[in-house]
């Protein structure tokens, strides 16, 4: 409670200053990389200060959408770029390897609803963004899906903070918190769906369309760690 409290403060006091939104876009755009950037809980406590201002507000909105989308455009020219390095260091540690199989079976299944859904999951924007990248799913689909992803995730932050600054105008602290409850909320009701999703497909079976490849190929990728994107059909 205490550290809340300080953060509100620092938050506070830069209102009014240009700087203040180029915190929320760094923010915004480094989580991209490095997942414990609170890029939500700043965006919701810039949001919850802010108060009813329609202009700010929507202003705010646009800096952090703007924010996630540069990052997560960086993270798949990272994954794109380094290959299956970017792989291997997804694939650290069992929940890394969880995290990026699960990712790249996404990505072949449904990659434009990974794009905009996995921002919403633990550890999933970073795996989304490197496994589009280094799975080699096309730029043309990924820039205007994450573009619209980071407009959503943005939009949405604002309103959980605009809810929660209404209920306790006069306490930001606790207008905070409950926004933090109906944020996780909303993340553990995506989380449960997925897991349904995820029970009904393996009680279904494997209905996933058979990969092209070259006559006498393997099927494998050129890295060993499974096919590439390039030889699925693309979502």
């Amino acid at each position: 409670m205490e550290l809340l409290a300080h953060v509100t403060e620092l938050l506070r006091d830069a209102l009014g200053s240009p700087w203040l939104w180029v915190l929320v876009f760094a923010v915004s755009g480094l989580d991209a990389l490095l997942p414990f950037m609170p890029s939500e809980t700043t965006v919701v406590t810039v949001a919850v200060l802010l108060g009813p201002d329609l202009a700010d507000l929507t202003l705010l909105a646009a800096v952090a959408a703007a924010g996630a989308w540069a990052g997560d455009c960086l993270g798949y020219a990272v994954g794109r770029a380094a290959g299956p390095r970017a792989i291997a260091r997804l694939q650290r540690g069992a929940d890394g390897r969880r995290r990026y199989e699960w990712a790249r079976d996404q990505v072949r299944r449904n990659g434009g609803l990974l794009i905009i859904a996995a921002r919403y999951l633990p550890g999933g924007r970073v795996a989304s963004a490197l496994a589009n990248g280094s799975l080699g799913y096309p730029l043309r689909r990924f820039v205007p899906l994450d573009l619209a992803g980071a407009a959503i995730w943005a939009v949405y932050s604002v309103l959980i903070g605009l809810a929660g600054g209404a209920a306790f105008a006069d306490e930001p602290v606790k207008g905070l918190l409950l926004s933090f409850s109906l944020g996780l909320g909303l993340v553990f009701a995506i989380e449960a769906g997925r897991r349904l999703r995820s029970a009904h497909a393996a009680a279904g079976g494997d209905r996933r369309p058979r990969r092209r490849t070259e006559a006498g190929g393997t099927g494998s990728g050129s890295d060993g760690t499974g096919p590439e994107l390039s030889e699925v059909d693309c979502p």
